[in-house]
C-alpha cells in the first residue's frame, strides 16, 4: 500500500475512534452509578474479551508467550484508565469528562520524550497550548470552575493513558506481535481484574446486569462493540504503524466530537466561548499533529531491518 494511502487509513481509523470515544461519556452517563462502576467495567470487558476470543478461535491462532509479556502489563494500565476515567464520570458531568481526558495529548508527547530523552520541537508545545486553551474555553463556556473530584479523577485518567500509548509503542516496537492476540490479552487481563473487583467494591455482576432495561442494553452492548473492541483494536494496530504523539494527537479531537455528540443528542448549549474553543482544538490538534510528523520524519530514516519488520507486522494482521 501506498506510503499516503496509508497514512490517510490510519488517520481515518483513529479518527472514527475518537468519534466513538467522544460518545462514551453521554453513554456511560446513563449507565453508571457510584455503586455500579466496578460491575459496569466488568460485564463490559467479559463481553468484549469473549468476542474477541471467539475471533481468535476462528482464525486458530494461538496467542504466544511474548504476546502475553507485551499484553498483560498494557492490560493493566489499560485497566487503571478505565477505573478513573469511569469513576470520574460517576463524580461530574459527561461533558467535562470528555474535555479534560483530551489533556492526553498534551501528556503523551511528554511523557514519550522523558522515556526516549529527546526534545520535542517548540512549536509542538505552542500547538499544544492552543488545544488546551481550547479544552478550557469549551468546558467552560467562556468561565474556568475549579475541578472537582471527578475532574481530578478524570485528570488521572489522561495521565494513565499517555503512559498506556507510549508502553504500547516500546513494547511493541521491532516484534511481529499479532494485533488481535494483544487486544485479547489487554482485555482479559481488565476483565480479570474488574470481575475481581466486583467481590470488594460496589454491586455484583448479577446485580447490576437485572437493572439493566432494553434501552441500557442497547447502549451497552455499543460500549462492547464499539467502544471497546474496535476501538482499542484500532489504537493499538495504528501506534505500531505511527508514533505515540501522532495518536493522541488525532485521538485528542475526542472532545469536539464529545461537544458535538453533546450539543445534537443532549442540547447541550454551546457559546461563542465553547465554539471558539472547539476551533482552538481542531486548529491545535492538526497543527501539532503536522509538527511532530515532521520532526518524526526528519529524526530518523527506517533502515532495511524495520522494514523487514515492518513488514511482519503487516502479515500477523491478514
Amino acid at each position: 500500500m501506498p506510503p499516503l494511502l496509508m497514512r490517510f487509513r490510519v488517520d481515518l481509523l483513529l479518527l472514527l475512534v475518537a468519534m466513538s470515544w467522544g460518545s462514551t461519556y453521554l453513554v456511560a452517563k446513563e449507565l453508571v452509578a457510584v455503586e455500579t462502576v466496578i460491575a459496569l467495567l466488568a460485564v463490559r470487558m467479559l463481553l468484549a474479551a469473549a468476542l474477541m476470543a471467539a475471533i481468535i478461535g476462528v482464525r486458530r491462532k494461538r496467542i504466544t508467550s511474548a504476546e502475553l509479556a507485551v499484553g498483560i502489563p498494557i492490560g493493566i494500565l489499560l485497566g487503571a484508565v478505565f477505573a478513573l476515567e469511569t469513576f470520574g464520570i460517576a463524580h461530574t458531568s459527561a461533558t467535562n469528562a470528555g474535555l479534560i481526558i483530551s489533556l492526553t495529548i498534551v501528556l503523551t508527547p511528554l511523557v514519550e520524550s522523558i522515556v526516549c530523552r529527546r526534545r520535542l520541537p517548540a512549536q509542538f508545545f505552542v500547538a499544544a497550548v492552543l488545544a488546551i486553551a481550547g479544552v478550557i474555553l469549551l468546558a467552560g463556556n467562556g468561565s474556568f470552575d475549579p475541578p472537582g473530584p471527578g475532574d481530578l479523577l478524570v485528570l488521572g485518567a489522561a495521565a494513565v493513558r499517555a503512559i498506556h500509548v507510549v508502553t504500547m509503542h516500546k513494547l511493541t516496537s521491532g516484534q511481529a506481535l499479532d494485533s488481535l492476540h494483544l487486544t485479547t490479552v489487554q482485555l482479559r487481563t481488565c476483565a480479570l481484574l474488574f470481575t475481581a473487583g466486583t467481590a470488594a467494591y460496589g454491586e455484583s455482576i448479577p446485580q447490576y446486569l437485572t437493572r439493566l432495561d432494553p434501552g441500557q442494553g442497547t447502549l451497552f452492548l455499543y460500549l462492547v462493540l464499539v467502544c471497546t473492541v474496535f476501538a482499542f483494536f484500532v489504537q493499538l494496530w495504528a501506534v505500531r504503524r505511527t508514533s505515540p504523539s501522532r495518536v493522541s494527537l488525532l485521538l485528542g479531537t475526542e472532545p469536539v466530537w464529545a461537544a458535538i455528540i453533546g450539543i445534537t443528542f443532549a442540547h447541550d448549549a454551546i457559546g461563542i466561548a465553547g465554539l471558539a474553543g472547539i476551533g482552538f482544538i481542531l486548529i491545535g490538534t492538526a497543527w501539532g499533529r503536522s509538527i511532530e510528523q515532521r520532526h518524526s520524519r526528519n529524526r530518523r530514516v527506517p533502515d532495511s531491518k524495520d522494514l523487514v519488520l515492518e513488514k511482519d507486522n503487516l502479515t500477523a494482521l491478514k
